[in-house]
């Protein structure tokens, strides 16, 4: 009678358990266009302003003309992220990668989940409704581009995300780069757009997002250098995974930071080896680097 007993609630508990650890990808291939880029980039944000998600901006990486990234929000997942005062708002903005090979446009989307689950951590189990509504919205309004939704570029177990970090002595969501600190939020508004309407540091604003009551801004930027930009860092380490960038400032009151570089590029990039690794050994600095530049 105890070994049945025992058996029960081995059966009853196991499903829970591997739901519990399911892998969760990084990214989704929707699907494969035989449209034109400028076609396939329209329709894909015709699909997603029918569901009410805003486009931030578009770009293509390294100016690769096979290469193009666009980025987009909706004000309910604005609000959500709002209330995760720990750079939370950077999950407010999601992306779609477009990559043109062999005559046809691979359009692929950073899995929503994946990037709640490491930037929201704990928070996310909070506001799960929300965000798996968001998220569903979000394939609802693709299926008219494509209905493939498989994953790839390897996966991550949501509690592992929550405290995501590469390996050992290496930095977590919560060791940000400070940048700088300015006066006030208005002034670093200020100073980073006039830097970047300036072009500083071969960089590209491609798009920012600043919500003034509650005093925070991002700022996607295009690296655009040719020597330790997009151009040369993507090529080593994967351009499928495109929907990655581009990389963010994120002002918070006054001060201003970005993730670390050893941080999110292993989070966007989980499948890198060590070798892939030590290739991009110095584009975390040079990304602080370029991305400093627009603060000062």
């Amino acid at each position: 009678m105890k070994n049945l007993f025992l058996r029960l609630c081995i059966a009853i508990l196991l499903p829970i358990a591997l739901v519990a650890e399911e892998e969760i990808p990084p990214y989704f291939l929707i699907g494969k266009s035989d449209a034109s880029m400028a076609e396939t980039t329209q329709k894909v944000k015709s699909a997603l302003e029918s569901k009410n998600f805003s486009i931030l901006g578009a770009y293509s990486p390294g100016r690769n003309p096979d290469l193009f990234v666009i980025a987009y929000t909706r004000k309910d997942l604005q609000k959500t992220t709002l209330k995760v005062q720990d750079r939370g708002a950077l999950a407010s903005v999601l992306k779609i990668g477009l990559v043109k090979k062999d005559g046809k446009i691979n359009v692929s989307m950073l899995n929503p989940m994946y990037l709640f689950y490491a930037y929201l951590m704990d928070e996310t189990d909070t506001y799960s409704a929300e965000l798996r509504s968001i998220t569903g919205a979000i394939k609802s309004a693709l299926s008219s581009v494509g209905t493939e939704f498989t994953g790839f570029g390897g996966g991550e177990e949501p509690n592992d995300l929550k405290d995501y970090h590469y390996m050992m002595m290496m930095p977590y969501f919560t060791d940000p780069v400070e940048l700088n600190e300015f006066e006030s939020f208005e002034q670093g508004v200020s100073i980073i757009r006039k830097n970047l309407d300036a072009k500083k540091g071969n960089t590209v604003k491609v798009f920012e997002v600043v919500c003034e009551n509650e005093k925070v801004a991002i700022f996607g930027i295009g690296l655009l250098d040719d020597e330790k930009g997009e151009s040369y860092f993507l090529p080593l380490i994967g351009e499928d995974n495109i929907a990655a960038m581009p990389y963010e400032i994120i002002l918070q009151g006054k001060e201003a930071t970005l993730l670390h570089g050893k941080y999110r590029f292993a989070l966007h990039w989980p499948e890198l080896s060590m070798k892939q690794f030590m290739k991009i050994s110095s584009t975390p600095g040079d990304v602080e680097d370029f991305l400093k530049s627009l603060t000062e």
